[in-house]
This record gives C-alpha cells, structure tokens and sequence, in this order.
C-alpha cells in the first residue's frame, strides 16, 4: 500500500460491488430467458472503475462486455480471455491489429472498415468478428439503411471477416417514443433485405436500459445493452425495465474542513453571487470542481451533513464548497462526514438530482468524479 492510499480521506466514492451484482440478477431475471446481457463498461465502467466492476460482472454472469475503445478492450481482455468483447466507437487503422491479437469485435459502420478488418484475418488466419451497425436516424457511427444490404453482403462475401451480430442505436428513447418505434422498423426493415439473413448465433441488439422493448417469443432481438441501470440509475421511467428497483450502486462523500459563523450582510466565495441575509454557521468542505463538483452547482445543490439537506451558498470553487449547516440540529464539526450523492440517516440525494444541479445528466456526472477522488469498493454480496 502506497503513503498516499493511507492518508486521511477528503472526499471519495463508494462502490458498492454486491449491489451490483444484485442488479444483474434482478435485470436478467426481468428479461425473457433468451435475452443476453450486454454490460457497457466503457468510459471506466462509466467512472466505477472498469477493472473491479467488470470483474464482478463476470462473476454474476454478463454474457458481453462493451467498451468504446482498444485501451478498455485490453484491460478486460487482462481480466479473462473468455468473454466476448464489443468495441462500440470506430477502430483506427493502426489499432487494426489488436483486434485479432485479444479476439475482439469490431463495429462495422462502412465498406473500408470491412476491408482492414478482412486483411487482418487473412493475414492472421483468424477472422475478426464484427457487429454491423445500422444508422437508422442517430447519424453518429453506422451504415446507412437504405445501404446496409450492400456492406452486410460484404462481410459476408469477406474470408478474414466473421459477422457476430447487427446492432442499431437509438437516439431519443428516452424522450421520442415514436421516433424510437420508427428507427426500430427502420433496423428490422433492413435486416429482412439482406439476403439469407439467418439471426442464429448472432447478437441482434438496439434496446438499452431506457428503451427497452423489446418483444418475448420469437422476436429476432436477443439481447440488450445494459448501462446505467445496472449501477441502479433508471434512465427512463417508462422502460420495460422500469419495475426493476435496481440499488444505487456509487455515492460520493466529502468532509467538513471548518466550521465558522459569519454575519447577515457577509458575501460567500468567488464573485460575492449570494451573501447572507441573517447571521448563519457556515461549514466549508474539502471537495470543489477539482473533484467532480459542478460550478454549475453554485447556489444549488444540497449535501447531507448529519442526515440534513444543507444548500450550497456561492460558487463551488476548485477545492472547497460553502455550505449552510445553521439549521442543523446536531453539532457540526471538523472533520464530519458530509453526502454529495447517495443516503445519510433518512436523508438522500440522487444522481439524478445532483445532475440536474450540474446542469448535467447522470452519465456525465458519474464520467465527471475526478481522477484524485478515490474509489473504495465495497464486495460483500448480503441479501
């Protein structure tokens, strides 16, 4: 163990790994028996930390992982070679490589990706498995459409290349129910183009936590992309996922620096944006921006200090936050625990609150938490 790693905390997160685990279980045990489970853990398993997240999926049973780039892709390939691993943002040509040294997948959106990809099998005498994307009207990453038939004809044709699923991406599920319909129509009316399109064995994948709709029975859909809602965050309340009451699964803490009282009429941090209409208590905390705390939050957001909601007063600024604990009931002091995200007593702030404060939406937030905040995990599994 590092000095530093056993040095007082100032401001950290918790991870809680069992709660989890116990999503997964609760969300595969809501889905119809034939759909996998694709774990997104990309961008540091969303800022859990994709090393100790992935590894307890793997444990409770994630049928894929998904990462945005080589780098993830690597990093889980250190953990086990077993899994099958999806790269969800475009290959560069000089990681082209890589994919047939870890056995990655490669999503395919053009003609040129299939070509790299197809000299690297023929050139390692092992084809690379890709998953053709369809745009069917997110205008980010995939075919065309109307040109998928010609690109699925492709790989097809293709020796150093083996096709393991087709995917699209939807742009507003949760806010455009029927334009998600519609790009679901879309994705089904070019799959049924291409020709002796056979589903079996592929993943066949468009619903993430908050568009899941995907049909049981004989729907040619046979997984979903998992996300937020396995670290317990609900995108949309609408989903088909939406009876799953999944646990918090991150919460993010400071401490009290100091305690002082300060006159009516005094101006608070930067910028003097609030000053105080009556004589108050104030307690700084060691945690700014420099943590992950928006300055958007300024004159915002709450914390929990002894299980009580106390407001932001002035900016957040880059190591330390005001806040006004006056009309806390117990005594504040030095060195107190203090709740950003998640409970305290009967107290709680949710992600989703505390994104609305940043002016921020949670896969940002949780993407925000700075690099100096360190992750405690917590792994017993319980009930």
């Amino acid at each position: 163990m590092t000095a530093s790693a056993q040095l007082p905390r100032r401001c950290w997160v918790e991870i809680d790994l069992a709660a989890l685990e116990r999503n997964l279980k609760l969300i595969r045990a809501s889905l119809p028996p034939h759909i996998k489970y694709v774990a997104v853990v990309k961008a540091d398993a969303y800022g859990h930390g994709l090393p100790q997240v992935a590894a307890r999926l793997m444990h409770a049973g994630a049928d894929l992982f998904a990462v945005a780039n080589i780098a993830e892709a690597v990093a889980l390939r250190e953990l086990s070679t077993d899994w099958p691993v999806l790269l969800l943002s475009p290959v560069l040509p000089d990681e082209d490589r890589y994919l047939a040294e870890h056995d990655l997948a490669a999503t395919v959106s053009s003609a040129g990706e299939v070509a790299r990809f197809d000299a690297v099998g023929r050139a390692t005498g092992k084809p690379v498995a890709v998953h053709l994307k369809i745009d069917t009207g997110m205008g980010r990453l995939g075919v065309w459409h109307e040109q998928a038939r010609g690109v699925y004809e492709q790989i097809r044709a293709a020796k150093g290349v083996r096709l393991a699923g087709v995917f699209t991406h939807f742009s507003s599920a949760d806010e455009d129910p029927a334009f998600t319909e519609e790009q679901r129509r879309v994705f089904l009316a070019a799959l049924a183009g291409f020709p002796d399109f056979d589903a079996a064995g592929l993943y066949i994948h468009a619903d993430n936590s908050a568009g899941l709709e995907t049909t049981p029975g004989r729907s040619v859909f046979n997984a979903v992309r998992v996300g937020l809602l396995q670290f317990g965050i609900l995108p949309h309340p609408h989903s088909l996922l939406a009876r799953v009451h999944a646990e918090p699964v991150f919460s993010f803490h400071t401490r009290v620096g100091l305690v002082k009282e300060l006159p009516a009429g005094t101006g608070i941090s930067y910028g003097r944006t609030f000053t105080l209409n009556r004589p108050s208590t104030v307690a700084i905390l060691t945690a700014g921006y420099g943590d992950g705390i928006a300055r958007a939050c300024s004159n915002r957001a709450h914390v929990l200090i002894h299980g009580q909601r106390c407001p932001v007063l002035g900016r957040v600024t880059m190591d330390q936050t005001i806040v006004d604990i006056t009309g806390v009931k117990e005594p504040v002091n030095c060195g107190d625990a203090v709740v950003l995200v998640g409970r305290q007593g009967a107290g709680e702030i949710s992600i989703s609150e505390f994104s609305e404060w940043a002016d921020s939406i949670p896969w940002e937030t949780l993407c925000s938490v700075t690099k100096r905040v360190p992750r405690l995990y917590r792994t017993a599994l319980g009930v």
